[in-house]
């Protein structure tokens, strides 16, 4: 587990050098710059800014003057927010998009691993049909639908829940959580259904059915561990999806989370700030698949020696 951990590590190395270097060339090749607006800057102002904040320097220059400084953990000023670094936009984003995510996430998980396993007890019955079909909808209805959807019935028709905000009340948190987790919840309830139906047709579950073990504790003691391989494999991927797609929900709820700030320094072409953020989710998705591996790997040791 260790050696394997360590590899991993290594080769994130490389990965995230290339995340570096792509996103710095991609958004130099954009049109426009960072001082771009509907106001017509004096060239000498322009000039200023940009020696300010060595944007004249040459473009390979530039890179390796961020890379310098980014080893040292700094990723320097904000050109949207010129009194605050990316480091504490990230600082200020950052708690806001890991709550969410996680809510999200468990939503993802009770959902989806509950209906999957009610589904496979009765495979090809009304028991099987009813959530499946759910699950469909869900993987075909996109955040950015499923959102406003919640926010007219919820929110303005019923008046049950707020439709904007984060942290106010308890209840703020509920339709964001919901909408970004409902997607995952419906792949994780088909991949939790095919587990099942693969793993209750082992030798090993009729045999405990076999001994009169009661059917709850054939399929919670022996049958779950081993039909929820699929999901664990999923779990890395869907964590990484669910941080990188609180974009669309945080803008959609008015949320302060790392999303909003990222759509508005990409619109403003905030150089520095679309560098750290994506280096940042490069990051915490590396770690999320890692994770996920080790996990998958302690389910069933049978995989360490293919790693």
């Amino acid at each position: 587990m260790l050696r394997i951990f360590l590899q991993r590590c290594l080769s994130a190395i490389p990965v995230l050098f290339l995340v570096v270097l792509f996103t710095f060339i991609l958004i130099r090749l954009a049109p426009g710059g960072p001082f771009d607006d509907e106001r017509a800057v004096p060239p000498q102002v322009l000039e200023n800014l940009n020696k300010r904040y060595h944007l004249d320097d040459p473009i390979h220059v530039q890179f390796f003057d961020y890379v310098k400084h980014l080893l040292q953990g700094d990723f320097g000023p904000s050109f949207k927010y010129p009194s605050r670094t990316v480091t504490e936009v990230i600082y200020a984003g950052i708690p806001v998009t890991l709550e969410l995510s996680l809510y999200a996430f468990l939503v993802a998980l009770v959902f989806g691993i509950t209906s999957g396993v009610i589904a496979s007890l009765k495979p090809n019955t009304l028991q099987d049909y009813v959530p499946m079909s759910a699950a469909m909808i869900g993987i075909c209805l996109p955040s950015f639908v499923l959102g406003p959807l919640l926010i007219l019935v919820f929110g303005i028709q019923l008046d049950w829940l707020p439709v904007s905000g984060w942290g106010v009340t308890p209840g703020d948190k509920i339709l964001p959580s919901i909408t970004l987790g409902a997607g995952y919840a419906a792949y994780l309830a088909r991949l939790s259904r095919g587990g099942m139906l693969e793993t209750l047709s082992q030798d090993y579950i009729r045999t405990a059915r076999a001994k009169g073990l009661s059917g709850w504790r054939v399929v919670f003691h022996h049958a779950l561990r081993g039909a929820l391989a699929p999901v664990v494999s999923f779990a890395g991927p869907a964590v990484a999806g669910l941080l990188s797609g609180s974009f669309v929900v945080e803008t959609i709820y008015q949320i302060p989370g790392l999303g909003r700030f990222y759509l508005q320094a990409a619109f403003n072409r905030d150089y520095t700030m679309i560098l750290g953020m994506t280096i940042l989710f490069a990051f915490l998705i590396i770690i999320c698949n890692l994770l996920a591996d080790l996990l998958l790997l302690w389910l069933n040791p049978k995989l360490r020696g293919r790693k």
